[in-house]
């Protein structure tokens, strides 16, 4: 039998494997030194300036209102609840930017490369102006649309029944009543059924070669659940009209000329990103492919849906993770046109405690936490739709 050689580290020099270590734990050395020496610097001149540190402050009465919320919230609750509005809203805009912004940029980069020149042509110009003009700049021209050019409450426009547009935001009616909570409860059912049967139907096709029909029953359980959790809550709904009551409106709910101009602004700029990645991403798959589908018989479209789109995904995810994460740190620019984002209240909670460390530290955990998240659900749907070679 062969003798196993084992690789064994020396105390030499000339042993690589020895200089590795010794230059690793330099490097920590360095680090852990460069960290120590900016906490005490920091620590020292706090402590001069009689300036207190930690979170405690996080328990005071905030004292300043916040103009949009989707959570409940009043001056008189605590920071840290003050903090908490201005990550949903954050995680709001990031979430309603990334859906818009995928179909948008998804329609726009198929359209690239359609085969009518007009077409192709307007995607191509839409796509390099956008890109090439910084958001910001485009963040204060949406804002400026809307807030200037659109008239007051009393001349809203009216496009639609209880629908009014104005510079003071987008006004609709709203759902209200007991059995609403039991309808959003119905439809979240719904959907994690139709995701279940999703993951069923692959299985089956997988062992069988039997397709089910999940669109339609997908669609029948998003009709159905919410029906029947309607009569569970007690039948009791209703549609709350905006009302113009002296110089604004009330009741129904209503989106505001920030959210509105920053939403437009991101989910523009961030779609013109998005029809590149989709564009090259249908390029990446061979020209055999679409020839093999329309051979037995698919329609452009349906080759694209069944075929193309499938296979582009392995290249897209990854280009489209850093997309996401972009979008997600670009809604801090909020803070430019007045929508109350987790930078814009923390801004104003360390201008009244003093606490600017804490402060800072409590924005870069927030972002971190999302954009870990995003790049972990997006790494997970990437192994999930690789290629496993059998």
């Amino acid at each position: 039998m062969a003798s196993k050689k084992t690789n064994k580290t020396h105390l030499s020099w000339n042993d690589p494997a020895f200089r590795a270590i010794v230059y690793q734990i330099a490097v920590l050395g360095i680090v852990a030194y460069v960290a120590w020496y900016l906490v005490s610097n920091t620590m020292h001149n706090l402590s001069i300036r009689n300036i207190t540190t930690g979170f405690d402050f996080l328990d005071r009465e905030a004292g300043f209102a916040i103009g949009e919320s989707s959570i409940a919230y009043t001056p008189a609750d605590t920071y840290k609840r003050a903090i908490l509005v201005g990550i949903v809203n954050t995680l709001q805009v990031s979430a309603l930017g990334i859906i818009l912004s995928t179909l948008l940029g998804s329609i726009i980069g198929v359209a690239r490369l359609s085969t009518n020149w007009l077409v192709a042509r307007m995607a191509t110009v839409y796509i390099e102006a956008i890109r090439n003009v910084p958001l910001l700049i485009q963040l204060f021209f949406w804002y400026a649309l809307i807030t200037e050019n659109l008239p007051g409450p009393r001349q809203a426009l009216n496009p639609v029944g209880g629908v009014f547009l104005s510079n003071r935001g987008l006004k609709f009616p709203a759902l209200q009543g007991d059995s609403l909570s039991w309808i959003l409860y119905g439809l979240l059912l719904a959907v994690l059924c139709t995701f279940a049967v999703y993951h069923g139907s692959r299985k089956r096709q997988e062992k069988t070669g039997k397709t089910f029909p999940v669109f339609r029953a997908g669609l029948f359980m998003l009709l159905v659940f919410p029906f029947i959790a309607y009569f569970l809550g007690g039948a009791s709904l209703a549609l709350d009209y905006p009302v113009l009551r002296g110089f604004n409106f009330t009741g129904g709910l209503s989106i505001s000329p920030e959210l509105s101009a920053l939403l437009a602004g991101l989910v523009i700029y961030t779609s013109a990103f998005v029809a590149e990645i989709v564009r090259s991403g249908i390029q990446s798959i061979g020209k055999g492919q679409w020839e093999a589908a329309s051979s037995i018989g698919l329609g452009k479209t349906r080759v694209l849906r069944l075929v193309i789109l499938p296979q582009a995904l392995r290249v897209m995810i990854p280009p489209m993770t850093s997309t996401y994460l972009n979008l997600t740190k670009n809604s801090s620019l909020a803070v430019a046109i007045g929508y109350p984002d987790i930078v814009s209240v923390v801004n104003t909670t360390l201008n009244q405690t003093g606490q600017a460390i804490e402060g800072v530290l409590i924005i870069m955990a927030a972002y971190l936490t999302v954009s870990l998240s995003i790049s972990v659900f997006m790494n997970w749907y990437n192994r999930h739709i690789a290629l496993v070679e059998r």
